[in-house]
């Protein structure tokens, strides 16, 4: 998972992020003040925290003569901003609202970027917003992205086997191995490995669109004009048509009932087939291919959201596990071919969970290998 760019926004460790007066030790720090006024002829009243992310990006709010503006911050020995770059002119050439990049200096890793504010959909939805506008305004800019992205999607490197099944064995060994302490029979590691086979042909299978990767409600930003303002999007990959839809509608970080998830998708899909996007066959094909999509990533998302503890120390999202395994769950009761691993979860790993979460976030846990 990919960070953010506002003050408000969780950080991945589920801390806020460093305090302003630390900024006056920071050495990154005053790169970026110095290059925003002697380079950029901006006065910078005031530069604080706005976010870090899981990466090694952080980003700053600037305050210049009543303007305020985000610096991504990305060390180049560590992070490259050319991705970046590359995807924002792509979505922002397809109309949607991504931060607009100002200013770039590649060679040091620093970006002057659009300030989109700091109102999450999470936070509004978690405060119990009407999801509907919110949501209308989601679908209606993925729509845009999926539809008028055809070329677009050219320029961008496939979501292809490599990466699908590299990304769901992080599952076993982070998830089931590390955190739950499972160890797997030759049988249970076959049906771990056939399950991911056939989730990997069903996701091959699908219309290839632009996909963002991570297109949720803690990279949407309310805004007041052209809403949403989309971030976080420089892992984006050309692959299945399911893949947002699923990231947005059965979010990691907060769930809505099953009904109204297959009414979103059933209106979202007459959308794509009005404006001439890859709607599928039938409305069961693409629940289909909603489904099996969302299995894959929320397999993914188990094991990221363990390493995330285990490897670098944020224990942020280990809340989040539950729902994300309830996802998995519940798709495995709806699909024969996943019924064997539905089995599998019910006898061996769900009843781990609560205790596992219990050991982690126990005062003495320690996170690293």
């Amino acid at each position: 998972m990919k960070g953010g760019i506002i003050m408000a926004r969780r950080s991945p460790a589920g801390r806020k992020t460093h305090n302003s007066h630390m900024l006056e030790h920071d050495a990154r720090a005053a790169l970026i003040r110095e290059w925003l006024t002697r380079e950029l002829r901006l006065k910078a009243a005031r530069i604080e925290p706005a976010s870090s992310d899981a990466s090694f990006r952080r980003y700053f709010r600037a305050h210049c003569a009543g303007r305020t503006y985000i610096v991504m911050d990305a060390p180049p020995e560590k992070e490259d901003v050319r991705p970046y770059l590359k995807v924002s002119a792509l979505l922002e050439g397809l109309g949607v609202h991504v931060p607009h990049v100002h200013e770039r200096d590649v060679a040091r890793g620093l970006l002057l970027l659009e300030d989109l504010g700091s109102t999450l959909y999470l936070e509004r939805l978690s405060a119990g917003d009407d999801p509907e506008p919110l949501y209308a305004d989601a679908l209606a800019a993925l729509a845009a992205i999926q539809v008028r992205g055809a070329a677009a999607s050219a320029e961008l490197a496939p979501y292809g086997r490599a990466e699908l099944m590299r990304e769901m064995h992080l599952m076993p060994e982070w998830f089931l191995a590390r955190h739950l302490q499972l160890t797997l029979s030759a049988d249970e590691t076959a049906l771990v490995g056939e399950t991911f086979e056939f989730l990997t042909r069903e996701a091959l299978a699908q219309p290839a669109v632009f996909v963002h990767r991570d297109y949720h409600a803690r990279n949407l930003m309310l805004l007041a004009a052209r809403n949403p303002g989309i971030i976080d999007f420089q892992d984006a990959l050309r692959g299945p048509v399911g893949y947002d839809l699923v990231s947005l509608l059965k979010d990691c970080y907060i769930a809505w009932p099953r009904e109204r998830v297959v009414g979103w998708v059933s209106a979202y899909r007459a959308r794509l087939s009005a404006q001439g996007g890859p709607a599928g066959p039938s409305a069961a094909q693409f629940l289909r291919w909603f489904d099996l999509i969302g299995v894959q990533r929320h397999v993914k998302v188990l094991g990221i959201f363990c390493r995330l503890w285990y490897r670098d120390g944020k224990s942020g999202y280990l809340g989040d596990l539950p729902r994300t395994l309830d996802y998995v769950r519940d798709t495995c009761t709806r699909y024969g071919e996943l019924a064997p691993f539905g089995r599998f979860l019910e006898a061996h790993v769900t009843p781990g969970l609560p205790g596992a979460n219990a050991r982690a976030t126990a005062p003495a846990a320690e996170p690293r290998a």
